[in-house]
């Protein structure tokens, strides 16, 4: 735990000049609103006062004076600033509204409230994320287009030197912010690579989530590459996805609810409820999981993405994997969802994944038969049930699912659901170069 003090003296002794406050909007955009150093006191005991009728989703003008309220455990010096002479700190904020309650439309007070229903059933959530991400290269004139991957590197292939650097400063960095790597490795695709972060509860995880995304931006953009997140950038290239492991813990003990070594898969009663909620709201969760027009030309259609709603120990095209557990660690027993990809906001992601979970443990969901085959295509699915073929589609099932509306509370979801509605529309109605060459000539 950091407390107020230990915040001003570091701040004194690094020689902070400015402090970022983080937070984000609906669709998980990091906002920021920066103060000097001077007014951090002040901020700390009664947090920073912001209009927040401009944000994506808050709130309408009437009602537009919120408060950011620093989480004091968040804070960290942005190791890209140290150098500079306007050195900088940040802390992640939660909103309030000016009578002190914990505004409604936060995403970050979402996850809160969903991590309180899992303490009332006596669990904790812990996540660990597996982030994949492009790196490109600009052109002479800053422009990414034609795009150009930063190597022609493959699965596990040792990167070259000058994008192998920026990619160990992006671990360097993330470690200096608080947030422990396990791995970095280059992924299947050109230019594609996987940062695998430590396990951690669910808040804590879903910060780490969004520092990593901002973090590796900056320092990509430092070392003379573009770093993004969109799920499939060309359609040459493979999706970029953000598979979460995903546990519950007794609240009383630490134990891991999900462990029975004498199950076939060695997942206990709990963990099966887990993961029969999970795939009973898989489509309508698909909608904040995936959560762009561009994630659905990722599943269902990218290398190893899952298509069909089943779980499985080996079939990596399921959409939940239960990972082997080596004897004597099953202690690390979890599931692994593979639908999520990075664009989604990690706060209203980790609260309706935990809210699937929690419902099938309420209702005593039973568990369909595992889908061991090799893997599925869209069009090999023999009736199985299927992710949502498009945004549309997946906003149709969340409007349908009370489970995950109710995750995201009202306020949220509508607001939610209008954003992202529009963004479909806007797409049904753009002409793209592929009709323009497909349709030109021709008609």
């Amino acid at each position: 735990m950091t407390d107020k003090q230990t915040i001003l003296t570091t701040v004194e002794a690094q020689g902070v000049r400015f402090i970022d406050l983080w937070f984000t909007d609906i669709t998980g955009v990091v906002k920021s609103v920066t103060i000097p150093v001077a007014g951090l006191e002040d901020v700390l005991d009664n947090g920073s006062g912001f209009d927040g009728s401009a944000v994506e989703g808050f709130a309408r003008v009437a009602e537009s004076d919120m408060v950011l309220v620093p989480d004091l455990n968040t804070f960290a010096l942005l190791p890209w600033s140290r150098d500079e002479s306007t050195c900088s700190a940040r802390l992640i904020c939660s909103v309030h509204m000016v009578n002190g309650e914990p505004f409604i439309g936060d995403p970050r007070n979402v996850l809160k409230r969903a991590i309180r229903h899992a303490e009332e059933l006596g669990f904790r959530y812990q996540i660990g994320s597996e982030l994949e991400f492009f790196l490109f290269r600009a052109s002479p004139n800053s422009s990414l287009w034609p795009l150009n991957p930063s190597d022609g590197g493959s699965y596990f292939d040792l990167t070259p030197p000058a994008s192998r650097g920026v990619l160990r400063d992006m671990a360097a960095s993330l470690a200096d912010l608080g947030v422990p790597v396990d791995s970095l490795h280059h992924e299947i695709g050109a230019g594609q690579h996987e940062i695998d972060l430590d396990y951690a509860d669910a808040l804590t995880a879903a910060d780490r989530v969004l520092t990593t995304r901002v973090a590796l931006k900056e320092m990509a953009s430092r070392g003379g590459f573009h770093c993004t997140f969109m799920p499939r950038p060309d359609a040459r290239l493979p999706g970029s996805g953000m598979h979460t492991h995903q546990s519950l813990h007794a609240l009383d003990n630490d134990e891991n609810a999900f462990v029975d070594t004498n199950d076939t898969y060695g997942l206990s009663q709990i963990g099966k409820y887990f993961l029969a909620g999970q795939l009973a709201h898989a489509r309508a969760m698909c909608a904040v999981l995936a959560p762009l027009v561009n994630s659905y030309k990722r599943l269902g259609t990218s290398f190893e993405a899952p298509v069909a709603v089943t779980w499985a120990h080996v079939n990596r095209r399921a959409l939940i994997r239960v990972p082997h557990i080596i004897a004597g660690k099953e202690k690390h027993t979890r599931l692994e969802l593979r639908c999520p990809d990075p664009s989604a906001n990690p706060y209203l992601a980790a609260a309706v994944m935990l809210m699937a979970g929690l419902d099938g443990i309420r209702q005593r969901m039973a568990l369909p038969e595992p889908q061991e085959e090799g893997l599925v295509t869209r069009g090999r699915t023999r009736g199985l049930e299927v992710l949502p073929g498009s945004l549309g589609d997946a906003l149709d099932a969340l409007g349908q699912d009370e489970v995950i509306l109710s995750a995201m509370g009202p306020f949220i979801s509508d607001r939610y659901i209008a954003a992202k509605q529009q963004e479909y529309e806007d797409y049904g109605r753009f002409v793209t170069q592929w009709e323009l060459e497909r349709y030109l000539n021709q008609y």
